[in-house]
């Protein structure tokens, strides 16, 4: 008898972990630009560039929910100096941990990101390593998300570390990625609201 009463509550607390997980997908637009360091000689303003992901969100409570990603994002800033034009351009595999806190349909969101760069497009950099090969950022957000589970979400991604990796004339090294995100996800498994 013990022994079935135990095989009850196993699976009836793996069923509850199971209906606590919910797995998504998102896209949309970056609004990037170089924050700090010192741009001397040169001018730099926001590119517009896309991101795009998958997310595993557990909900541990009915207001409380973890939300790791894997984001493709590429990201980086408008350079202008009395001579050239060009963009930097860093694609990176972003990995945020969000901390989210759920206002019905509602929800505001705080973690960190770790980011690895796959590529960078620096066309006037004398060299191929113009940003270091990662990124570690602090990320605040909010978003607004259906009883179907489509949703829109609205995060800003601030470097804690300096990504530059080359000294210039023009710019010291010591900048960091600053990154607006706009964008639609949709939650495709498990949309049901957890019980406390």
């Amino acid at each position: 008898m013990l022994k079935h009463l135990l095989a009850a509550v196993l699976l009836l607390s793996l069923q509850t972990t199971y209906a606590q997980l919910q797995l998504g997908l998102k896209a949309g637009v970056n609004i990037s630009n170089f924050v700090g360091g010192d741009f001397k000689n040169i001018e730099n303003e926001s590119l517009t560039r896309p991101y795009a992901g998958a997310y595993v969100r557990w909900r541990f409570a009915n207001n409380l929910g973890l939300q790791p990603e894997v984001v493709w994002s590429e990201q980086g800033a408008k350079l202008k100096s009395s001579t050239t034009e060009f963009d930097a351009k860093v694609s990176y595999i972003n990995v945020p941990i969000m901390l989210q806190y759920h206002f019905n349909s509602l929800y505001i969101e705080i973690g960190p990101q770790v980011g690895f760069k796959l590529n960078e497009d620096v066309p006037d950099a004398s060299s191929e390593d113009f940003t270091k090969s990662s990124d570690v950022a602090g990320a605040l957000g909010l978003g607004f998300e259906t009883k179907l589970g489509l949703g829109i979400n609205a995060r800003y991604i601030l470097g804690l570390s300096s990504i530059g990796n080359i000294e210039s004339p023009d710019y010291s090294s010591d900048f960091k990625n600053g990154v607006f995100q706009v964008g639609l996800f949709y939650t495709f498994l498990n949309k049901k609201k957890v019980e406390q």
